[in-house]
């Protein structure tokens, strides 16, 4: 499992080029911000994120196949396996346009349909999580000022702290009175949105987090870190890894107790 250690190291290199330019571009009064598609925002911190990265591996891992949110999938190289990085340049664009400091890059290593490698950097925060298969999870500043995180021992939704992002997005997926249903039955209740709920996970400071629709560069990289911290991943099915495009995360102690409220029991 050791085997993972380089590509943790350049994880976090990756993630240094990234701080310095979105930090650089972080309530910059010429940001440039346009709508997607889909009506996401994306600003000109995103896409210069993304192409740097690009870059990076283009010259450091040239087999290795690449998705990112902005641009798009690039195959790994004939022959050289399904080794693919995952990169969401900005993950929390909407707070970063806003100004609020929740934010930040997102990078996974996915073996295939596995994330065996994640790190987030939240430089706005001064905080960067990150784990590999078998390293275990780890928070801190930078990879020399490392932490090890544990989840919580929380055992009953009575004494927990639960975490859900937008009621919207649950009302439109038809699940909305099963957060209420958790949320009331929960000790305390908040919506931190994003990468930060789940890393409150990971570092025991909250004991559940859930989503109803993600994408895989939202996902990848946040599952080896709740997971390799002694937590429960799956989707609103109870299916581990990122495939499923929903999200429940727990100290794995309340995870059936949360699929049930939720609708969706183990095995179903």
């Amino acid at each position: 499992m050791a085997r993972y250690a380089d590509d943790l190291s350049l994880a976090h290199m990756l993630a240094d080029t990234a701080d310095s330019i979105s930090m650089a571009r972080f309530r910059a009064l010429d940001l440039h911000v346009e709508s997607k598609p889909d009506l996401t925002p994306v600003t000109d911190a995103d896409t210069a994120v993304e192409r740097a990265v690009r870059s990076t591996l283009a010259r450091t891992r040239p087999r290795d196949g690449v998705l990112g949110e902005e641009y798009g999938a690039t195959a790994p190289a004939a022959g050289s396996g399904s080794r693919q990085w995952v990169i969401d340049p900005i993950d929390g664009t909407k707070n970063f346009v806003r100004g609020v400091p929740i934010w930040g890059t997102l990078i996974a290593l996915m073996e295939g349909d596995q994330p065996v490698v994640g790190l987030v950097s939240a430089p706005a925060l001064g905080r960067r999580w990150w784990a590999a298969t078998g390293l275990g999870a780890f928070a801190g500043r930078h990879q020399a000022a490392a932490t090890p995180i544990r989840v919580s021992g929380v055992s009953r939704l009575a004494d927990a702290s639960f975490c859900y992002s937008s009621l919207n997005g649950w009302e439109e997926s038809g699940r909305l009175d099963g957060i209420l249903d958790i949320i009331r039955a929960s000790w305390r209740n908040r919506a931190y949105g994003d990468f930060y709920g789940y890393m409150l996970v990971a570092e025991g400071a909250v004991d559940a987090m859930v989503e109803p629709e993600l994408s895989l560069w939202d996902l990848a990289a946040l599952i080896p870190i709740v997971t390799e911290a002694g937590g429960t991943f799956t989707d609103l099915a109870g299916r581990p890894g990122p495939a499923g495009g929903s999200a429940v995360a727990s100290n794995g102690k309340l995870h059936q107790d949360l699929l049930d409220r939720l609708g969706w029991p183990t095995g179903r």
